[in-house]
């Protein structure tokens, strides 16, 4: 079972690219819906939570309070 823990900041990678080709997202907004921005081209996307638990594939790099 892949860890599918996530947090404010962190870089994830979705079971599917984005158009622009990249599958780099950075997790930009937690509550019920979820914002993430690609890392290649910055557009966002809001989807609902469960939507993106199930969408996620997993976190590549954590956020760390020292990087801010």
């Amino acid at each position: 079972m892949v860890n599918k823990e996530f947090d404010l900041y962190d870089i994830v990678e979705m079971k599917k690219p984005h158009p622009c080709g990249e599958n780099r997202w950075k997790v930009i907004r937690m509550g019920m819906d979820i914002r993430i921005k690609c890392e290649g081209c910055s557009h966002s996307v809001l989807m609902p939570r469960k939507e993106f638990v199930r969408k996620m594939k997993k976190v590549i790099e954590k956020h760390s309070e020292k990087q801010q």
